[in-house]
């Protein structure tokens, strides 16, 4: 399938809920209202439900239980609550995707936004846009696989979705992959123009005239996380590590692993997605 066919493919983009449309445009604003957005979420049950999950989580730690959507927002400020209502919207979004693990994958995609925002914390980078990139970055693996699942069934089998190599694949089979899905998505979605960018470009962020800090983290943060899963030993680690892009950024392979992922607790975040 042709890219251009597959992001109008229409089961396999799902619309935007009204909700969450209108909170991005709220947070969008040049100086977005912490009572507007927790009245927006208040007003949609079940996304109510899905952001209070994840708020409550051991992965965001917060000192008490928060117990409504204006809490939340006070507590969590905006720039999580955005991530928060992305990951709900999109664990409503995706279900049953053929060929993939959605447990696996939810948990790959936050670990890559955690090691995302932790990387633009040392870059003085802003750590909401990086956690919420990482969080999206690898969605039009999604994607593909509910509007074409029986053409990746063969790159797949040779080259899982989560495999280091899995960009290379596609772009072999199809002229391109999912980071171009991911952005066509995000565009349609009507994301940052920086959020597109960082999607398309993350797997060459400095190649061509490509120049891009926030696609550069995501690709440091997607290698970390696709390692942790592929368990991949100290040798592993060395011999994967994208270092051009370390190099760019100033980052090298200690500061990229510099958390050890066993500190971070996914199990109640991820029930949100269920």
């Amino acid at each position: 399938m042709q890219l251009e066919a597959l992001l109008n493919y229409p089961r396999a983009l799902p619309a935007m809920p009204r909700t969450v449309s209108d909170l991005l445009s709220e947070m969008n604003r040049e100086e977005p209202s912490p009572r507007r957005v927790g009245e927006l979420i208040g007003h949609d049950p079940a996304l109510t439900t899905r952001v209070l999950r994840l708020s409550n989580s051991a992965f965001f730690r917060v000192s008490r239980k928060i117990g409504n959507a204006d809490e939340a927002v006070a507590l969590l400020g905006l720039t999580h609550v955005r991530s928060l209502v992305m990951a709900a919207a999109l664990g409503a979004s995706f279900k049953n995707v053929p060929g993939i693990d959605l447990r696996q994958f939810w948990r790959y995609s936050l670990r890559s936004a955690e090691i995302a925002r932790s990387l633009a914390g040392l870059l003085n980078q802003n750590q909401g846009n990086a956690f919420t990139a990482g969080l999206i970055h690898a969605i039009g693996i999604l994607v593909m696989h509910i509007a074409m699942p029986d053409e990746l069934v063969p790159i797949d089998m040779g080259t899982p979705p989560l495999d280091l190599n899995r960009a290379a694949a596609e772009a072999a089979a199809f002229g391109y992959t999912y980071a171009e899905v991911g952005a066509g998505m995000a565009e349609k979605w009507q994301f940052p123009a920086e959020m597109v960018s960082a999607l398309a470009n993350q797997n060459a962020p400095f190649e061509g005239e490509a120049y891009d800090p926030l696609a550069g983290v995501v690709h440091l943060a997607s290698w970390r996380a696709r390692a942790e899963e592929l368990k991949m030993d100290a040798q592993g680690l060395v011999a994967t590590f994208p270092d051009m892009v370390g190099l760019t950024l100033g980052l090298d392979l200690d500061s990229v692993l510099g958390k050890d992922p066993e500190e971070w607790s996914f199990s109640q975040a991820l029930g949100a997605f269920a």
